[in-house]
């Protein structure tokens, strides 16, 4: 079933009807479009297995904020990501979540020279309502630059 990429809502109509592994499998080998903010920011799924997720982006001038550096929000946008989408992998049909919490710690600044970016999401524990997850966002070297943890409600 095509899914018209102007219509976000129909994306996620289309992903109640599959598992959260089918769903994420579609979207990374792009049968299903990306979801509008992936497109936005620059982002791409490029790894994931049950319980983990993996993106990354080249950050440019674009993402940028006042003080001359890659705005927090664009690590923060990752890691919630690449979080949720490793507790989305575990998901039934029909069932959806959402972030109730999410905390971020910065180490290292990113700038547009900085290269390729990963973010590397991991469920710790997923129950019936309730699933937490860990993430770490680093460099083409391995370098730590920011990392975090997120609470997901499970309906």
């Amino acid at each position: 079933m095509a899914i018209d990429r102007t219509d976000p809502l129909a994306l996620a109509a289309r992903g109640l009807e599959l598992s959260g592994m089918d769903y994420i499998r579609a979207i990374f080998s792009g049968e299903l479009p990306p979801p509008p903010i992936a497109e936005l920011m620059g982002f791409h799924g490029v790894d994931f297995e049950p319980g983990r997720a993996v993106f990354e982006l080249e950050p440019g001038p674009e993402h940028y904020n006042p003080i001359g550096s890659v705005h927090g929000g664009v690590a923060l946008t990752l890691l919630d990501s690449a979080m949720g989408c490793a507790v989305h992998t575990l998901l039934e049909a029909g069932v959806r979540y959402t972030t109730l919490e999410v905390k971020t710690n910065f180490v290292r600044p990113i700038a547009a020279d900085t290269g390729v970016i990963r973010c590397e999401g991991t469920v710790i524990h997923k129950g019936s309502r309730i699933a937490t997850a860990e993430g770490k966002l680093t460099d083409a070297a391995g370098r730590l630059l920011a990392h975090g943890t997120t609470t997901c409600l499970i309906m």
